[in-house]
């Protein structure tokens, strides 16, 4: 059968557009399948959407698009369909009620799918008879509250064919509120595949949150709970991934709490499941999580997930105590409490996250999908039906046959997949995309998909970024019985110890005609350096692998005689003290020890920092903010920090390189201190992390910056 989606932007990251493409994807194995976007914001999706899923938009409202002044006008025209808070937060207007009534009409699809509650209002009032109209609701019944747009969306779904739900719970409130309805109103669970990723082992000290800075998700309650599981467990850390509107007030929380080197806002990352393998659990503290895909994501890479047992989908998902822990909703002792009974049992969080695992396997796209052939098939056969005896009717009454509007087409059987053959009739255009993973020994795995390459001689190049070095490996072609569509290479760690410090870019180039292309990246697996340690008594080498802001696949460098990595920063009023591990050096005298702030305004402006070593390699600086104020120059200073280990040697530079963030500048944030003092007025002192992942102070009067 010809299957239609309706999204309203698929050119984002949302669970909607997420659970779309994996139940497209699936369908798509059996069936014609098409998704058209009624916004188009971008050149490509940011989303990986299978093959044979074709997308279409039906507004252009890309940077590059040029709209005509009456399209622009309607676009900031209201919607006469669809009422607020809807139609302001999704951007429907007076444009979309045009152009989606139009490819209503046109449309020669079997099955026309609706997957928000404005796009269910158009296909309620603009879709055929020629079609099953099915409409689906990715929140709960209750998110829309009592006014306009519940009142509108009810009396849409009771002109519908069928309706779905992502849980059997709100399912059942649906059916509850429409029983006057002939609506056949199903709940049918979103599909979340595996991901091609390596699951967690469970032993990283992190807990992973994920989701839309928004106040549903409660992300405040998890910060306030990590505060108790800090101040018991201060070798555990928390990052949430996502971005939206909470995203200062949570900043201003974390900063309160005296939780900025535990607390780490990442903001929106994609594909999120590697993020997800670099957990040891998980944590979702919603007021309502209609399904709950970030639960399924989590579970599939094997991490235990702690969540609020809020409507609707958590308990559907999360066995209590098996596979996962249920709190109750806004309880952040109970919070915190969870999350302590599992950092402290790692037999039980092993146990939990193995168990998670294969329940996630429920959620299965091509599960997922053969409940919607069922219910696609199901409502297509009573039209046929209701249809064929409008028919007889038409017949007995005036006499002539009337061709029944819809016949249940028969299901495509799945195409076979091109076979793979070592000889090319011809060399295609090279698209190199890779996925890659850093081993917890250090050495990095590349794989490229065979469908962007082809030629027989080809290789993977790293090239310095502005310099001419490279370094080059083969790349060897997919191996019979194994994984056919993959090429591989291997970068050892003993070769990328030596790589000189800076980024260096991946090039996949054919020997048969010279061609060469930088590789796009997929997945980037980066979880080994979270407990990978650079070699003792060696000089200082650190590698990321990581996607550029444009998609590419990099690596970023650092190679020094010695580093001191700041393993902790404490920010007190008058004070920064930093506790640090030396790499490439031992202390051996601390008769010429000393600490070093040293000024880009000049020399002149340096002052030193008291060090204690803790051991031959461990140490705490202790930086006085009045030793800087007295070296201030001017209104405005920043100084880089740093050990001086004897006379006349080179100052070993203190950052954070260990670990997986390339650039920690982003999300490595610490509040300021400000320092009164008679005559000059205020002075704002504030650590930070350079683009190079050194750590700095900055220096500011008040009465300069505001």
């Amino acid at each position: 059968m010809k299957i239609s989606f309706l999204l309203q932007n698929a050119f984002g990251i949302g669970g909607t557009i997420r659970s779309t493409f994996n139940l497209a994807g699936a369908l798509a194995a059996r069936h014609d399948v098409q998704i058209v976007s009624v916004l188009r914001t971008q050149d490509q999706p940011r989303l990986t959407l299978a093959r044979k899923v074709r997308l279409h938009s039906l507004i252009d409202r890309r940077e590059s698009a040029t709209a005509s002044g009456p399209e622009n006008a309607l676009f900031s025209a209201p919607s006469v369909l669809v009422p607020d808070p809807e139609a302001a937060d999704a951007q429907f207007n007076r444009l979309t009620d045009q152009r989606v009534a139009e490819h209503l009409a046109q449309t020669d699809a079997d099955v026309v799918v609706a997957t928000r509650p404005g796009l269910v209002l158009y296909l309620a009032e603009s879709g055929r008879g020629r079609y099953a109209r099915i409409g689906q609701e990715h929140r709960i019944y209750d998110t829309h509250g009592t006014g306009a747009m519940r009142t509108a969306l009810d009396e849409a779904i009771a002109r519908l064919d069928a309706f779905v739900a992502v849980s059997e719970a709100d399912a059942a409130i649906h059916r509850a509120h429409l029983a006057h309805a002939s609506t056949r109103i199903n709940g049918i669970p979103n599909a979340v595949p595996a991901p091609g990723v390596e699951r967690s082992t469970g032993t990283t000290k992190l807990v992973v949150a994920a989701g839309r800075l928004v106040p549903v998700k409660r992300y405040e309650l998890l910060v306030e709970a990590f505060a108790k599981v800090a101040s018991e467990r201060p070798d555990w850390r928390l990052r949430i991934y996502g971005r939206g509107p909470e995203r200062q007030r949570l900043r201003t929380t974390i900063d309160e709490l005296g939780l900025s080197d535990h607390v780490s806002l990442m903001g929106a990352h994609s594909p999120i499941e590697t993020e997800w393998a670099k957990g040891s659990i998980a944590a979702v503290t919603s007021d309502e999580e209609s399904f709950g895909m970030t639960i399924v994501e989590a579970m599939h890479c094997g991490v235990p997930v702690v969540a609020t047992d809020c409507p609707h989908g958590p308990g559907e998902i999360i066995t209590d105590g098996e596979d996962g822990l249920l709190v109750p909703v806004g309880d952040t002792d109970a919070i915190a409490s969870a999350l302590l009974g599992l950092i402290n049992d790692d037999e039980r969080r092993t146990a939990m996250g193995e168990s998670a695992q294969s329940s996630a396997l429920r959620y299965a796209p091509r599960t997922v999908a053969s409940a919607y052939e069922a219910l696609f098939t199901e409502v297509l056969k009573e039209r046929e039906s209701a249809m064929a005896e409008l028919t007889r009717r038409l017949r007995r009454g005036v006499g002539r046959l009337i061709r029944p509007a819809h016949r249940l087409p028969a299901e495509s059987p799945q195409a076979d997949a091109p076979t793979t053959t070592s000889g090319r009739a011809s060399l295609g255009p090279l698209r190199p995309t890779a996925s890659c993973r850093i081993t917890v020994g250090g050495d990095l795995h590349v794989r490229l998909n065979d469908s962007g390459l082809s030629g027989e001689d080809l290789s993977l190049i790293l090239r310095r970024r502005g310099g001419e070095e490279l370094l080059r490996t083969p790349l060897q072609p997919p191996a019979t019985g194994a994984d056919k569509t993959q090429w591989t290479a291997l970068f050892p760690r003993s070769e990328l110890l030596h790589l000189a410090e800076g980024r260096w870019d991946f090039r996949a180039e054919r020997a048969d005609d010279g061609t060469g292309r930088r590789v796009t990246a997929h997945l980037v697996e980066q979880r080994g350096l979270l407990t990978y340690r650079p070699r003792p008594n060696s000089p200082f080498s650190w590698c990321i692998p990581y996607r550029t802001s444009d998609g590419y696949l990099a690596l970023r460098t650092w190679h020094r005689t010695a580093h001191a990595e700041a393993d902790t920063l404490r920010v007190g009023h008058e004070t920064l003290t930093i506790h640090g591990t030396l790499y490439g050096a031992e202390f051996t005298s601390t008769a010429a020890l000393a600490g070093l702030a040293v000024s880009r305004a000049g020399n002149a402006h340096n002052f030193t920092a008291d060090v204690d070593p803790l051991d031959r390699t461990r140490f705490r600086l202790t930086v006085s903010y009045a030793r800087a104020l007295a070296a201030l120059s001017g209104d405005r200073d920043v100084w880089d920090l740093a050990l001086r280990l004897a006379p006349g040697s080179e100052p070993v530079r203190i950052g954070r390189i260990l670990g997986d963030l390339v650039e920690r500048k982003k999300v490595d944030s610490h509040p300021p201190s400000v320092l009164d003092s008679p005559g000059r007025g205020p002075t704002r002192f504030k650590p930070f992390f350079t683009v190079t992942n050194d750590l700095a102070i900055s220096a500011a009067d008040l009465a300069e910056t505001e």
